[in-house]
């Protein structure tokens, strides 16, 4: 029986020299109709989900809460696909690549606040998270992807978006490490959505920390102020991988 280390090395073995995957969308589709696993999170490692040639890297601690479908109608469970099926979403026959940093990379510390446009496709990202105090080791919320377009979106996503903290157009954090190995299955109606768990630290990171595989623990405090919060996520559909995200809130740390 293959370990999940060995699905882990197939999944780059298949990688081509850009360093992107590829992905058989047809089986993706027959593999989410014969079989539904519930989702259960990683609460500790270095799991590295792969989709389309994407390395999701959006949570960097333990989740307890699955993402949930909500509301006109949506189904009342998310599916998600374990990491001993993320190897099977993989064909040599198909390949898919990106033309931009993927979702979790488009906001780096101390740069500039990504400016992207609304996702064709309808779909929108909105964050909740209440406010919070300085020296507060995580601030935990909700983001909702919800498809405000006239069509069905289906797709896949990382189990969590990828949440960033700005003040003045100025990124001061957002999500990195390892992440959770599971892919959630996406399927929105007209007006449907479908909520994620998700947090962000009060820290503030530099560039020296993008350099490495996950952020430091001793990160300087965000004193107390106004702060902007905003999530993107990476949408894989049958032809094309889709960058959603949406308006910023903003959070008060006291």
């Amino acid at each position: 029986m293959a370990t999940d280390d060995d699905n882990i090395h197939s999944l780059f073995a298949k990688s081509d020299e850009t360093g992107l995957g590829t992905i058989d969308t047809a089986s993706v589709i027959r593999r989410s109709k014969a079989r539904r696993l519930p989702l259960k999170l990683a609460t500790g490692g270095a799991l590295v989900l792969v989709v389309g040639g994407l390395g999701f890297a959006g949570i960097q601690g333990a989740l307890t809460n699955a993402p949930v479908a909500s509301t006109a109608g949506a189904s009342t469970e998310s599916d998600a696909r374990s990491s001993e099926d993320t190897s099977n979403l993989f064909s040599e026959n198909t390949e898919t690549s990106l033309n931009r940093a993927p979702a979790d990379k488009i906001n780096l510390c101390t740069g500039t606040l990504a400016d992207v446009a609304p996702s064709e496709s309808g779909l929108e990202l909105t964050v909740d998270f209440p406010d919070a105090t300085v020296g507060q080791s995580s601030v935990e919320g909700v983001v909702t992807l919800t498809n405000t377009g006239m069509e069905t979106v289906t797709g896949y996503t990382a189990a969590a978006p990828a949440i960033t903290v700005s003040q003045n157009d100025t990124v001061l954090w957002h999500s990195n490490g390892a992440m959770i190995a599971l892919a959630v299955d996406v399927s929105l109606e007209p007006g449907e959505s479908l909520e994620y768990a998700a947090w962000f630290q009060p820290v503030m990171c530099g560039v020296e920390d993008d350099l490495a595989a996950g952020f430091g623990e001793k990160l300087p405090l965000l004193p107390s102020g106004e702060y902007q919060v905003s999530a993107a996520i990476d949408v894989i559909g049958q032809s094309a991988t889709d960058l959603v995200t949406g308006p910023s809130q903003t959070v008060v740390i006291r």
